[in-house]
């Protein structure tokens, strides 16, 4: 079909530009914690183009689908294989369970409404709300033998099937996770995850501090003794209560490292570091603030440290335990501000495992913080460049992988250059993780990676799928969004059961944890919306990195095993 706009058709590649432009300006509309997503604008809008001809044809859509999800896996990688322990897995059970349910009920649909491979893996996609699925199974289409037609069209009904079954599967997930999940089991979300926060060991006040982002959280001072004449470092500590330390002594013009059984004396200079609205108390409790000598000013300037875990000591240790090692004493004033986990900022308490990959974030004074650090991993370091090689050999090592295959129950099934790739990139991550001066990539450089590569791919399918989308609605329209629902809530609701009866999983943490399985952002948000708390993350990660990567893999299974099933 010739592309009716004269321009495009003298300039083809301006109609993927304007596509993705538009994809994701209709993508940016939100209603409440509901919002569209570039993926489903861009796909939107692409099959509106194409029912005016205008299609993109070559190899561009593969080369950018491969970009994607190696950055995808790249990314997820530490987090995937971090999740691989025996403390993890109540949680895996979740992504399996949404994984194989996803993939019971769509290949039962096939036989008892006559849906094409095509079809059937984009119903995956758009109910479960993971776009990768839509790439890795319109590579797989290649393999089945068929004429380029039937290719063409099957690669039509995924991009129809997924728009037609993402905002079902979107919308249901948000209002079960955040408002029927919770009320099925009986608790109020909010106070539920406050009441958590205090299990978990959440120091109280540490929410006011954060709501003050105009005042420092961390602050040092310096005091010298007179109320605490006799006391011990110890008791000083507890009386000044939640997260605080003594770093220095300074008696008689020297500094002394301080230990919990040093006694202060009348005339010493201490100094004080820790959460502010706790430190602020050392007035009444030490005695009067003064002005620490110039040759011991060092002690007061609080640095910033940010931290790639990747000591094989520290990976799935919690917070508690890790402060309880001997080597934190030489530690003492520094402090744990953050760890951001796959773009989300967990809650720090003793209970948080930290893992391969996170981000951590030290406050403190030297040396002790760059000690602190070294303990953890190596310090993050903001280089803009991006390592080709790698990238290039990584995406190569993906291919020759998805070019192996193996036979299911008689029936030929082979993971496709997409679902290599991703195997590929997840490898790449991990060992980045563990040799961060190996196959460096920037942050910002992946996410582009992952955003614009999943932004062309999309793009050129809807438009390549044009009038193809207006047959399959008549032929399935009604249908499609129905047996949705079904493949979005009915993994989310044996998962809630499991979950809560067999696994014994917190309320908040298991409401997260079946956004991550559901892979949905939107879910998430409208869940630590209602909780007012950052502990549902907890959950979420965990799930959201082993989902990650089984749910891309039912693309090219589910196309291989519908193709025979119809």
């Amino acid at each position: 079909m010739t592309c009716s706009v004269g321009f495009f058709n003298s300039v083809p590649i301006a109609v993927l530009f304007l596509t993705v432009g538009l994809g994701y300006l209709i993508g940016k509309l939100k209603v409440g914690p509901i919002q569209l997503g570039g993926v489903c604008g861009t796909l939107i809008v692409a099959l509106l183009i194409g029912q005016t001809g205008c299609q993109m044809r070559g190899d561009l859509k593969e080369v950018a689908f491969a970009l994607f999800i190696f950055a995808m896996g790249y990314s997820g990688g530490p987090q995937f294989f971090a999740n691989l322990n025996r403390s993890s897995l109540r949680y895996i059970v979740l992504p399996v369970i949404e994984a194989l349910l996803v993939l019971t009920i769509v290949l039962a649909a096939v036989p008892l409404f006559g849906l094409d491979a095509g079809t059937a893996a984009g119903l995956a996609a758009g109910a479960a709300t993971e776009s990768a699925v839509v790439g890795t199974a319109a590579e797989a289409l290649k393999h089945l033998g068929l004429p380029d037609a039937d290719v063409q069209r099957m690669e039509a009904n995924i991009a129809t099937a997924y728009t037609l079954t993402y905002l079902v599967g979107l919308i249901s997930i948000v209002f079960f996770t955040s408002q029927v999940a919770p009320a099925l089991l009986r608790i109020n979300l909010r106070d539920a995850s406050k009441a958590l926060e205090e299990k978990l060991g959440v120091t109280s006040g540490e929410s006011e501090d954060s709501n003050l982002p105009t005042l420092p959280r961390l602050v040092g001072r310096s005091h010298v003794v007179k109320d605490a004449d006799g006391k011990t470092v110890a008791e000083v500590e507890a009386a000044l209560g939640g997260r605080t330390a003594i770093s220095r002594i300074l008696r008689n013009g020297e500094a002394v490292e301080p230990a919990p059984e040093d006694t202060l004396a009348t005339g010493d200079i201490v100094v004080v570091l820790g959460l502010r609205r706790f430190a602020l108390r050392a007035g009444s409790v030490i005695g009067p603030e003064i002005q620490l000598p110039e040759a011991h000013a060092d002690d007061l300037q609080l640095s910033e440290l940010a931290v790639i875990v990747s000591k094989k000591a520290v990976n799935g240790h919690t917070v508690g335990e890790l402060a309880q090692r001997p080597g934190a004493k030489r530690a003492r004033g520094v402090f744990l501000q953050s760890i951001q986990r796959s773009g989300h900022m967990l809650p720090v308490t003793p209970a948080t495992v930290v893992q391969y990959g996170d981000l951590v974030t030290l406050v403190g004074t030297e040396p002790e913080l760059s000690e602190a650090g070294a303990a953890l991993g190596n310090e993050l370091r903001r280089s803009g460049l991006t390592d080709l090689v790698f990238l290039a050999f990584g995406i190569l090592a993906g291919l020759l992988i998805g070019s192996l295959s193996a036979r299911l129950w008689g029936i030929p099934v082979s993971l496709g250059s997409g679902g290599g790739a991703l195997v590929s990139g997840l490898v790449c991550g991990w060992i980045n993780a563990k040799r961060p001066a190996l196959g460096h990539m920037p942050d910002h450089a992946v996410q582009l990676l992952k955003d614009l590569g999943l932004a062309v791919f999309v793009a050129c399918v809807g438009l390549s799928a044009g009038p193809e989308a207006v047959s399959l609605i008549r032929e399935h329209g009604a249908v499609l969004p129905l047996i949705g629902l079904l493949v979005s809530l009915g993994p989310a609701c044996l998962s809630l059961w499991v979950g809560h009866k067999l696994l014994k999983i917190e309320g908040p943490l298991l409401v997260g944890a079946i956004a991550g399985q559901h892979v949905s952002t939107p879910a998430i948000s409208a869940i630590l919306g209602a909780s007012g708390s950052a502990v549902p993350l907890l959950g979420y990660t965990v799930t959201y990195a082993i989902a990650n990567v089984l749910l891309p893999v039912l693309g090219p299974i589910i196309v291989s095993l519908a193709y025979h099933l119809s």
